[in-house]
């Protein structure tokens, strides 16, 4: 083993609290892979809360694996090293089961990579009986698992506290691969991908896919979702200074979102919103490790908790530093910012994500331009000197003039800020949009590529001369690479494992095959043409999606969810 990398497991032990390590042959040994650096793994609360459940059934050991950062990829290639647990320093392929948080497409290349150093086989069906089984989870596994159909042995979809019990108690059975492969794609939740082929039309159009003969697959996979959060652990397990929330405890306080944001994925794939009772909370924060610097508040709507200030008053009066993951702006009081600001956060986050009130209605983002303006009145009457925003270009129907509305709004808000005195800054982060399955914009096209750079270039050029207006934009590149990926089917997959093992990256690849990237994300697809997530059941009916698609073409306003609403067909089985 190379010393330095024995070094540097030892320093990531040395700076945790929390993390759990068995005597061997106690336990079944289970890996859990984060397939990015160990700043974001251990940033991701799902993660803690399966590291918590996994250990806590008495039979098994969870142990984390990261991507290493590249100083140490080198160091793990030249002295031949196998990728290593943090926990005990046991090589990856010493395991009989793998499960990987996947949360983002850029981390696809990141898990080959992992898999690699791993010294784990990236074909699925190259795996004997003895090597390990590679179960993928998390948002991207949920959406579209297809592009990673030839790696995984199988894939869970939706929420993974209960699925993951059912999963381990097959594997430990004893049975044979083939068998245990037939017993989890009759658990639910859960997609075996080699059970199953696609077809393709004579245009090379993805056509279905179809469970295979002799298999006994169901044709549909339900995404699973947690109807009593409160049953589960939903804290940090493991502290740590290493992470992006250093020495914080991260609480979630509630699950899904009812907003109808038309562009989120969380918002459709995660439903129906699920606030946990507060006393829960409050006793969770209560007994959380001593050196806990701070509390992070995490959920896909905290603010829409129904008791929101009564829980931040509870955080004021009891002095405990305090933030919180997103603030709707249409929901900000001024207790809830006072509570804030009391906790030592100077940066007000809001996001419009439009500028104009037209495609804020279009995507029903449901928040006001005067909804910003009181955040920023609010924030800066509570000492908040920054303010950042964030925004989307490329969303559908997007217009020049919509850019223009935003750079005006921009401008307004930092003569609002001006207005108070404030010196702080004002940062605006604009990502592209990327059209994501199962939302009312998975049928849509990427914004054409040259249109984006010249809408970025009108941002800049409009923001350039104004002072204390930061202007962060993310990488086009990575959009299109995102897009591509998002919707893509098995050929794609191929592709991906081609990038990966020549070295090339997957532009470059798919150009080799006569393919165009940019072509391919700016593709409209027709509104009845097959998808190829289209096996899996998210609970939101197709129906819904295409007249959500409609009603943001009109500008209509899709009200957030309420007891009783059967709409979109989630809690038609709830």
């Amino acid at each position: 083993m190379s010393w330095k990398i024995k070094n540097y497991l030892q320093e990531l032990r040395a700076q945790e609290e929390g993390a759990l390590v068995y005597p061997p042959g106690l336990r079944h040994p289970v890996a859990f892979v984060y397939p990015n650096v160990y700043h974001l793994g251990m940033s991701n609360l799902g993660m803690h809360i399966l590291y918590q459940m996994i250990n806590a059934r008495g039979d098994s050991a969870c142990e984390r694996f990261f991507l290493p950062e590249r100083r140490l990829i080198e160091e793990h290639v030249k002295s031949k090293t196998p990728l290593l647990s943090v926990e005990t320093g046991k090589p990856l392929a010493d395991f009989a089961v793998i499960f990987v948080m996947l949360s983002f497409e850029m981390d696809y290349d990141n898990l080959l990579t992992v898999l690699d150093l791993g010294n784990i086989k990236l074909r699925a069906a190259e795996r004997n009986q003895r090597e390990p089984l590679v179960i993928i989870g998390g948002p991207c596994a949920t959406f579209n698992p297809e592009p990673l159909a030839a790696v995984a042995d199988a894939f869970v979809i939706g929420e993974g506290e209960e699925t993951v019990q059912r999963i381990l108690d097959v594997i430990y059975n004893g049975s044979s691969k083939e068998e245990r492969l037939a017993k989890l794609a009759a658990l639910p939740g859960v997609y075996v991908p080699s059970l199953y082929e696609a077809e393709y039309d004579a245009q090379g159009q993805f056509a279905a896919l179809k469970v295979k003969a002799g298999c006994s697959a169901p044709a549909t996979i339900k995404r699973q979702w947690v109807r009593d959060i409160d049953k589960y652990p939903h804290t940090t397990a493991i502290l740590s200074s290493g992470t992006e929330f250093e020495d914080m405890y991260i609480v979630e306080v509630a699950r899904g979102c009812g907003r109808h944001c038309r562009f989120c994925m969380a918002g459709y794939c995660f439903r129906k919103p699920r606030p946990r009772q507060l006393e829960q909370i409050i006793a969770d924060i209560e007994r959380r490790p001593a050196r806990t610097k701070k509390v992070g508040l995490m959920g896909a709507a905290v603010s829409d908790h129904p008791q929101m200030a009564e829980l931040t008053d509870y955080l004021c009066q009891q002095g405990i530093p305090f933030s919180v993951a997103s603030m709707r702006a249409d929901m900000l009081t001024e207790q809830i910012t006072e509570a804030l600001a009391a906790s030592g956060l100077r940066t007000m986050t809001v996001a419009p994500e439009a500028g104009s009130e037209r495609l804020r209605a279009a995507i029903n983002k449901g928040i006001t331009e005067e909804h910003v303006s009181n955040a920023i009145t609010l924030a800066a009457a509570k000492g908040m000197r920054h303010i950042k925003l964030y925004y989307m270009i490329g969303l559908p129907g997007e217009t020049d003039a919509d850019i223009e509305e935003t750079i005006a709004m921009i401008l307004r808000m930092r003569a609002q800020m001006d207005e108070f005195g404030s010196k702080g800054e004002l940062v605006i982060s604009v990502n592209g949009f990327v059209p994501k399955p199962w939302t009312p914009y998975q049928w849509a096209p990427l914004c054409n590529v040259r249109t984006l750079k010249r809408r970025f270039k009108m941002l800049n050029d409009g923001l350039k001369k104004s002072k204390h207006v930061k202007l962060i934009t993310e990488s086009l590149k990575e959009t299109v690479v995102q897009s591509v990926l998002a919707r893509g089917d098995r050929r794609l997959g191929e592709l991906l494992l081609e990038a990966h093992t020549t070295g090339n990256n997957l532009k470059t690849v798919l150009k080799q095959h006569g393919l165009d990237a940019e072509a391919m994300a700016e593709q409209a697809w027709a509104l009845e043409a097959p998808l190829p997530w289209q096996h899996l059941d998210m609970g939101v009916t197709m129906d819904y999606l295409r007249q959500e698609l409609v009603k943001s073409e009109q500008g209509k306003f899709t009200p957030m969810c309420f007891a009783s609403c059967k709409r979109c067909g989630v809690c038609r089985e709830a």
